[in-house]
């Protein structure tokens, strides 16, 4: 680490707190710098000891960990202690530090979760001033037409806003695929219902260009060193 930087963006970086996380950890007295309890907005360079409730934090010891996970249905993105049907009470991955979702599934969606110990990474992901890519395939309780699929593309209001314009495309008589640049709450089942639709199944099959590939449901894989490189570079 040639250059300061926030000690908020170190400890995520260094895949311990996010963001968030590590203001209110600030606050809190937790963090120190050099020996001093660290106040907010306080940088950091290299030579400089960061410590988190009395342990040592280095981002160069720290290795970063990216899995692409396939989300069986009946599972949550909340903590292990949150929730017994926690997606962390199924996963079995070494990581150093706190293991992060990338924008999260609801318990009656399937597919596509990336998960990184890497906060800065997530934070670059989920952005929606990104426009980051997301691809789903949905389908819906009755038999779909144009005017739907116009709706859809040009943008559905929901939750006092309308949808930024997306690509949709028909599959079948009920089925379509749909890529969003945008991460509101349950969007695509609510985009439907706006519309008189109910969706029966949803399936996130790509984030970016990390594709679901073969995975079965409760499968994961560690990206590839190419994958990696592509979607950090996309993350610039």
């Amino acid at each position: 680490m040639s250059d300061k930087m926030r000690i908020n963006k170190y400890l995520s970086q260094a895949g311990v707190l996010s963001r968030r996380k590590a203001d209110e950890a600030v606050a809190e007295g937790l963090i120190t710098i050099n020996g001093n309890i660290a106040q907010m907005g306080d940088m950091v360079g290299d030579g400089d000891v960061v410590m988190y409730n009395g342990v040592d934090v280095s981002i160069k010891s720290h290795k970063d960990v990216i899995v692409a996970y396939n989300k069986p249905l009946g599972l949550v993105c909340t903590s292990k202690e949150a929730d017994k049907d926690s997606i962390f009470r199924k996963l079995d991955v070494e990581a150093d530090g706190n293991l992060y979702y990338v924008g999260r599934l609801d318990k009656d969606s399937q597919g596509l979760l990336l998960l990184t110990n890497d906060g800065e990474l997530a934070n670059q992901i989920q952005k929606a001033r990104n426009h980051h890519e997301k691809e789903y395939v949905v389908r819906v309780d009755k038999e779909i037409d144009e005017a739907f699929l116009k709706a859809m593309r040009s943008g559905v209001p929901i939750l006092d806003r309308v949808t930024r314009p997306c690509k949709v495309y028909k599959k079948g008589p009920n089925t379509f695929s749909i890529i969003l640049t945008e991460g509101i709450n349950r969007q695509i089942r609510r985009m439907c219902e706006y519309l008189g639709y109910r969706v029966v199944y949803l399936k996130r099959i790509r984030v970016m260009n990390i594709k679901i590939g073969d995975l079965k449901p409760g499968e994961y894989r560690f990206l590839e060193p190419d994958e990696e490189r592509k979607l950090r570079g996309m993350c610039r």
